[in-house]
């Protein structure tokens, strides 16, 4: 495909810190003599644009075209322009936003250092049968009303200096500047494929009070988006509003534990609004924010009104594939926490938190991928997310751990931990093709990614030490009641036993698209790893892994670092460790993501479901109980604690209750249902649309019996197991076609 690469700009002067430059508008007027057969508009904004066509908005999304560092690509979208051509004068209007063309608010990751560091620009090609109109000549601009925009800051606006029109014919553009050629992107182009970021509801207010010198609006819940102002207000009437996920116990908004810019707080997720007197109503453009409070400064008592602000939910626009729901609703709130945690931090790509950070973290995928696509249909966008951490893959073959990045992200300067990335982290490039294919028997995606894979497992054997084991990243993050970087779970452990997972997936993915040679390679190391971690990290007496802790067992167990027969041993040994800590959870990021699978799989569902729903700290049940809206980024037992109120990383959960509670075991075109019928619950269901058709699985107690009740295509086959302590009534173990109800009874 021809991309249009002659990009234009309105200035070579672009927003610091110290100053501001408004977001330009671009105007260009053409004349038809009849409606084309066909218009195809392509445009590349960097960082974001809005794109109108005869004063008519078509921009396929919010912030488009997407994120991404322009050094490695850029994206174009494409429009069908014919609906909104007329015969006569025409007008193309694009109004460009920073995005991650320039972040000066990034300063925390160098994007404020980057190379390709600039003011917003732009090309755009209209091509019709006789004729071509693009950025090389005939347009103009001029500054537009928004006076500051910045991808994790705001945005300010001033509605005194709006243009009327200026986007339709006939408007007078006399007075606009011609706009000027600017540096083309080095990075390479290609078609934006990623799903349109929508606005998916409105929500209103549940409470309005006094705070300071404003007022707090509560919007009840925690999520990611804007607020819609609306308000009938005089000539020069300033209206700030921050916005911010808790409030101090005074009642005014805290932003400390999102504070991405400690030597200047007052620019964290702040909008402006100077009014031009009358009715008014105006939203932000080029930003979002995470959030459930808004403290809005500058409305008169009266204008302090539920209609004045209105909360627009908005995120990638992925469809909803599975889902859960059971008898405890502690269990269904987590759900939803973990459901809202993910959406609200999708905005083109998967982020950590939608406030402080919106990093695309690489460990926040790997972490999330299973969960992530047993739930929702995100495929495009993590398949183009991938093409951006090929391109970020440094010629040793080592990735940074945030993706896009303008170069940090590998090594830590300070020395606060060892680096940015390491297994736990890069996975992300292994693991996200591995489970797409396992979900959706994507064989392309294996393809696209197989040389960066065998890249980074080269990069791998040069890390190890003398023992053949990897100590070389970060590790099991956010450990419950420790600071983030200190867990009790060993890095080197952590480290070798993800480096040897990975070199397996890799082997199967290698194997599935008949690379003999790579997949040999893999499977070599894997075996490396695994006699190494054995050698150095077991204590076989008492079938322990080093560190003695829950993170570091359950990975052996779950990773298959034990033998089968050496598992029984391992397990009550990992069982010793939990009724030592009190039978809670006493982990990292990296043992949540495995530690309640090992529980089930050796009959203990029902201790990990105490463990998840619990109402006592620590628990995901314990923050349920406070009245939180998504997962948080830290188990602090007060919440003053919890850094941030909004990250998705300890979401499996949502995997495990799909898994262990309904019975969803679906992998290739391979099914098996095998719930566990726990004490606490007298129902549980899930589904999950799979490429055969929808898998249902449910189960609710009646009486003395259990109706099990299963719907699966015709295409799918495989097993119902029952867990221990049950069998069918009539004795039948599985039929071949799933599809039934079926009554469980206790042996």
């Amino acid at each position: 495909m021809n991309f249009p690469q002659y990009f234009i700009t309105a200035s070579e002067q672009y927003t610091t810190r110290r100053s501001a430059v408004p977001a330009p508008y671009l105007r260009r007027a053409f004349r038809l003599q009849s409606i084309p057969e066909t218009a195809k508009l392509t445009v590349c904004g960097l960082g974001f644009y809005e794109l109108w066509l005869n004063g008519e908005r078509v921009t396929r999304g919010m912030l488009s075209p997407t994120v991404s560092n322009p050094d490695r690509l850029i994206y174009y979208d494409v429009y069908d322009a014919r609906p909104f051509l007329r015969q006569g004068e025409n007008v193309i209007g694009l109004c460009l936003g920073n995005g991650f063309q320039n972040n000066p608010y990034g300063n925390i990751w160098k994007f404020d250092l980057a190379a390709f560091r600039s003011a917003p620009k732009a090309a755009l090609a209209l091509e019709m049968p006789d004729m071509v109109i693009d950025t090389s000549n005939g347009f103009v601009c001029h500054p537009s009303p928004i006076i500051f925009d910045d991808y994790r800051a705001g945005e300010y606006y001033d509605a005194n200096k709006e243009i009327d029109r200026w986007a339709e014919p006939r408007f007078d553009a006399s007075g606009w500047m011609p706009a000027m050629k600017a540096e083309t992107p080095r990075g390479e182009a290609r078609l934006n494929q990623a799903l349109p970021i929508k606005i998916i509801r409105e929500i209103t207010p549940v409470s309005i009070a006094k705070a300071g010198d404003g007022y707090i609006y509560d919007f009840g819940v925690n999520t990611s988006g804007l607020c819609r102002l609306k308000i009938n207000a005089e000539a020069g009437q300033k209206i700030t509003m921050h916005f911010g996920e808790r409030l101090y116990p005074d009642g005014t908004l805290d932003i400390e534990n999102i504070n991405f810019n400690s030597d200047n707080t007052d620019f964290i997720q702040k909008d402006i609004y100077i009014c031009k007197g009358g009715e008014q109503t105006w939203c932000p453009m080029f930003t979002y924010h995470g959030f459930r409070y808004a403290w809005v400064k500058g409305l008169a008592p009266g204008q302090a009104v539920p209609e004045a602000l209105t909360y627009l939910e908005c995120r990638t626009a992925a469809g909803e594939i599975g889902g859960f729901r059971c008898s405890n609703e502690t269990a269904n709130r987590l759900q939803e926490m973990t459901r809202r945690s993910v959406l609200s931090n999708f905005h083109h790509i998967l982020t950590d938190c939608p406030h402080r950070e919106k990093n695309g973290w690489t460990a926040d995928t790997a972490l999330s991928a299973e969960h992530i696509l047993l739930n929702l249909n995100a495929d495009v966008n993590f398949k183009q997310w991938l093409e951006n951490v090929r391109y970020e893959m440094r010629l040793s073959g080592a990735l940074p751990g945030i993706v896009p990045t303008a170069g940090w992200g590998f090594e830590c300067e300070d020395g606060w931990v060892k680096a940015w990335n390491g297994p736990a982290w890069d996975g992300a490039l292994i693991l996200l093709p591995y489970y797409l294919y396992c979900y959706r028997g994507d064989t392309e995606v294996l393809r696209d990614n197989a040389h960066a894979i065998l890249r980074y497992l080269e990069y791998l054997t040069t890390k190890t030490d003398e023992n053949g084991l990897l100590e070389i990243g970060l590790g099991d993050w956010c450990h419950i009641g420790r600071g983030e970087a200190d867990y009790t779970a060993p890095l080197i452990v952590t480290d070798s036993i993800l480096a040897m997972d990975l070199c397996n997936k890799a082997a199967h993915i290698f194997r599935v698209i008949n690379k003999p040679l790579h997949e040999n390679f893999a499977a070599g190391f894997a075996a490396e790893l695994k006699k190494s971690i054995r050698g150095r990290l077991i204590d076989f007496g008492s079938m322990t892994a080093a560190g003695s802790c829950q993170t570091a067992q359950a990975m052996a167990i779950h990773y298959e670092v034990f033998e089968p027969g050496e598992n029984a041993k391992a397990f009550e040994r990992l069982m010793e460790i939990i009724r030592s800590d009190g039978n809670v959870m006493d982990i990292g990021v990296l043992g949540g993501r495995v530690l309640f699978h090992v529980l089930a799989d050796f009959g203990r569902a029902d201790l990990a479901f105490d463990m998840i729903t619990g109402p006592e700290y620590p628990s995901y049940g314990y923050y349920a109980e406070l009245g939180a809206t998504t997962l948080y980024e830290n188990f602090g037992k007060d919440p003053v604690d919890v850094k941030s109120m909004n990250h998705h990383f300890w979401g499996d959960i949502s995997h495990w209750v799909i898994r262990h509670l309904a019975g969803i075991n679906y992998r290739r075109a391979a099914l098996d249902i095998k719930p566990n019928f726990i004490g606490k619950l007298d129902h549980a269901y899930a589904y999950h649309l799979a490429p055969e058709g929808k898998i249902e699985a449910g189960w609710e107690r009646r009486g003395e019996k259990i109706c099990l009740s299963v719907v699966v295509p015709d295409t799918l086959h495989g097993f119902i197991s029952l867990c221990d302590g049950y069998v069918f009534e009539d004795r039948t173990s599985f039929k071949k076609a799933l599809t039934g109800e079926y009554v469980v009874v206790k042996k």
